[in-house]
């Protein structure tokens, strides 16, 4: 089965297809991603009409290219499937609306993929992990701890009450400065700082319930530079590295307590794995710290390569690939875009600061 996977929902472009045989084994034929980045940098942060425009100017040239680099045509390919949501619906209208038309236009069974549980289900394309697993979804919009217990069977144990970790470490770039995106310039200058100068907050370390927080982090870091004005770079790197301990610190105590939750709920598992996905992930400090803790706990640390972490369409299609041969109905060409979409339909939202992260 060949299924061409299309994925805007913020600020890349993407186009894929992807393989999967009768055994499970999946393959990457193709997958092609534009970076707006250059397009939102000078305004320190996506801006949703701009990347809407973005992705109508290219789209369909990414979906020739990918066909291409795949050597196949439109005929080759079984089904058509694009992120629904969540995301910038203006982006969401662009791919949802290509993929209806060439679902339509083809005659091909048509899916409407939950962009989050695409990254869920990377893992069983990259590793041929098997249900159940336990998922840390880090980025820019998402921080969530999520049981996958088998296709389109989701728990959600925890989840960010205020900012996504993303979203923190852009902030806290911004805040002192530096260029965006502001994840990896917070990473390379904290390789320059000491982490001992300053001592910052590790929100919810120590409580049983499974959420994140980084909102107090993140204003902790504003109070700390407005009190040390003019920034030197020593004090930037400086407060960079106390920021990216803080949060390796905060991760190491929900992490830790989310993996005994999965061996109470699924103690007959022998090799329990944790899979780490999304932007941050390719946090070298992050992902070293997390891999530690899975060694110390006889789990699997499973991250998919830096280019499957991120936002892609090969992810789309492989979702749509699973679902096709789970023999799910291919969806209506009638189902809407929706900026907000939980993987887990069945747990409470949380009200309040939180209502953004707890929502996505």
């Amino acid at each position: 089965m060949r299924v061409l996977g299309i994925e805007t929902s913020c600020d890349e472009t993407a186009a894929a297809i992807v393989e999967r045989d009768d055994q499970g084994h999946g393959r990457i034929l193709s997958n092609v991603v534009l970076s707006q980045i250059a397009d939102h940098a000078p305004y320190g942060g996506v801006v949703p009409e701009i990347a809407a425009r973005a992705h109508v100017e290219v789209l369909d040239r990414l979906i020739g290219q990918a066909l291409q680099e795949a050597h196949i045509t439109l005929d080759d390919v079984d089904a058509v499937a694009a992120t629904a949501g969540p995301g910038l619906v203006g982006g969401l209208i662009v791919g949802l609306m290509t993929g209806k038309a060439i679902a339509m236009a083809a005659q091909k069974p048509f899916y409407a993929i939950n962009h989050l549980e695409g990254h869920a289900l990377t893992p069983r394309l990259t590793d041929r992990i098997d249900f159940p697993y336990l998922l840390l979804l880090v980025s820019g919009g998402h921080t969530q701890m999520v049981l996958v217990k088998g296709l389109g069977d989701y728990e959600r144990l925890g989840t960010t009450i205020d900012d996504a970790l993303g979203e923190a470490f852009d902030k806290t770039a911004k805040l002192l400065g530096l260029p965006y995106p502001g994840g990896p310039e917070v990473e390379k200058a904290a390789v320059l700082g000491d982490p001992d100068r300053f001592t910052l907050p590790r929100p919810l370390k120590g409580e049983e319930r499974l959420d994140f927080s980084f909102s107090g982090l993140k204003t902790a870091v504003r109070q700390l530079a407005t009190t040390l004005e003019p920034l030197s770079q020593t004090d930037i790197n400086d407060i960079c590295a106390a920021f990216q301990t803080a949060v390796a610190d905060t991760l190491d105590d929900r992490v830790s307590r989310s993996l005994r939750r999965f061996r109470q709920s699924f103690p007959d598992v022998e090799e329990p794995a944790l899979v780490v996905a999304g932007g941050v992930a390719a946090n070298k400090v992050l992902r070293d710290g997390l891999q530690e803790l899975c060694s110390e706990n006889g789990f699997r640390f499973v991250a998919p390569p830096l280019a499957l972490c991120t936002d892609n369409a090969a992810m789309i299609a492989w979702a749509g690939a699973e679902r096709a041969s789970d023999q799910a109905p291919a969806d209506s060409l009638d189902i809407a875009p929706r900026s907000r979409w939980p993987l887990d339909m069945q747990s409470t939202p949380l009200i309040g600061a939180g209502r953004r992260g707890a929502k996505a």
